[in-house]
């Protein structure tokens, strides 16, 4: 049975003369040297770790499938990351499946010769000429150095674990079982715990984020001028992102004055004001899929005022002293804590509160002016391992090879009666990402200042 080619509202048709004559007279297709992606031999490790866990399971973790953005429109397409973590692969619509002998096999969707059909011309989806080419099986086999069939040979029959919610074909074909739920947690905290390679493509990361940052102070000056000041230096950071990398690894925060008090400002239509402070989160995700998480707040002026300068501060004091808790054998929710302290006693010593520190972390009071939590683990997701079990993740302790953001804030909201007018409006993070060291953790984004006086001198450097 022949699949119904994806075709546009508009498409013409096509006569057995033109099909015909589309059928014939091609040079040799394919690419003209393929050779095995880095990330191979690492991602073999990975999957018979897996195959480990779940001894004489068949295991099932889809790819993804396209998604509309609108109409006809399809989202520029990435892959799931347990996916990506045990392949490499980034292509939509595969499976890769682990036979209960340890045996992988992927199954893909190779791109349609062009003696057979009209796919390659005519599916707006997956034809060559309309999406670009997929790998043929030889040539998949090759990249990512695991056996390949096509994916019409993928037989679902009988028990399997399966990494829901990824694909609703593969769902659909699988009767759900109890232990679906125990492969999507060990997919995650599997992931935990980084290896050399994701090390070296997340610093690449990082390393590229902070060339973005640096492109966007350069661009104050125009940015400051245009009715759309936050949209322009998202974008400015944006075209970063895409030369060194796959694209930005999560929606950039570009959030100037009082915006910076929304934690997750998104919208980017502000104007810019040089008075200002701008609080901006972003990550360069690179070509691998393994993101950086930045943020740093800094004056558009290029100076601090007095009462800016004040609220900076206790953010930084809060994560020094969050960082100096970072060993191994610490608890994940350590730094936090240590966080938080700093921020209570600034706090009082603002005149906020009369309560003991001991009692507004008991209460939770201070959390008016500072909402989440002080940072989470990063990867291949900017939230990573976040399906792995508490007890192993929030619950438990720091592992050298851990990858983790440091992020305390305050978000001192424009319309709080509780703060004096002055420091109404201001919202400050401060995000680094960092790695578990046997001798406590390296700071990966130290190419990026922190302190007050540094980021004045940094700023003017670039202005």
């Amino acid at each position: 049975m022949t699949e119904p080619l994806n075709t546009g509202s508009h498409d013409l048709p096509v006569t057995e003369e033109l099909a015909a004559f589309m059928r014939t007279g091609w040079g040799r297709q394919g690419r003209a040297e393929v050779s095995a992606r880095p990330i191979a031999p690492w991602a073999a490790k990975r999957r018979a770790a897996l195959a480990q866990r779940f001894p004489g399971e068949r295991l099932v973790i889809p790819a993804g499938t396209l998604k509309v953005r609108s109409n006809d429109c399809d989202y520029r397409f990435r892959p799931h990351s347990a996916y990506s973590y045990l392949t490499g692969a980034t292509e939509s619509d595969d499976v890769l499946v682990i036979e209960p002998s340890g045996e992988a096999v992927l199954y893909v969707r190779p791109r349609a010769p062009r003696e057979e059909g009209q796919e390659f011309y005519r599916d707006r989806r997956y034809g060559e000429f309309w999406a670009g080419p997929r790998p043929d099986l030889a040539e998949a086999a090759e990249l990512y150095q695991i056996d390949c069939a096509h994916i019409r040979e993928l037989d679902l029959k009988g028990p399997a674990r399966v990494l829901r919610g990824v694909d609703a074909s593969v769902d659909a074909r699988v009767p759900r079982g109890d232990g679906d739920a125990e492969l999507e947690s060990f997919l995650s905290e599997m992931r935990l715990v980084k290896d050399e390679w994701e090390l070296a493509e997340l610093q690449g990361a990082v390393d590229a984020t902070a060339r973005g940052f640096e492109d966007v102070v350069r661009a104050l000056p125009r940015a400051l001028g245009h009715p759309r000041g936050e949209r322009y230096l998202e974008g400015v950071f944006g075209l970063r992102s895409r030369l060194e990398g796959n694209a930005v690894g999560y929606d950039s925060i570009v959030a100037a004055g009082a915006h910076a008090c929304v934690l997750h400002w998104i919208r980017n239509d502000g104007a810019l004001d040089a008075g200002d402070l701008l609080l901006m989160d972003a990550g360069v995700e690179a070509d691998t899929l393994y993101t950086a998480d930045v943020t740093r707040t800094f004056p558009m002026s290029g100076r601090f005022s007095a009462v800016q300068r004040q609220a900076y501060e206790l953010v930084y004091e809060a994560q020094t002293a969050a960082i100096a808790t970072l060993r191994p054998g610490a608890r994940f929710r350590d730094f936090h804590l240590a966080a938080m302290r700093v921020i209570c006693d600034g706090l009082r010593d603002w005149g906020l509160f009369d309560q003991s520190t001991d009692e507004l972390m008991e209460t939770g009071l201070y959390r008016r002016y500072t909402l989440c939590s002080s940072g989470h683990m990063l990867g291949l997701d900017v939230h990573d391992c976040a399906k792995s079990r508490a007890e192993v993740y929030l619950d438990g302790v720091l592992e050298e090879g851990h990858v983790l953001t440091v992020e305390p804030g305050l978000y001192l909201q424009p319309d709080d009666l509780t703060l004096p007018e002055e420091l109404r409006g201001i919202g400050v993070r401060i995000e680094d990402d960092l790695v578990i060291t046997a001798g406590g953790a390296t700071l990966m984004s130290s190419a990026l200042p922190r302190h007050p006086d540094e980021i004045e001198s940094w700023m003017g450097a670039l202005l």
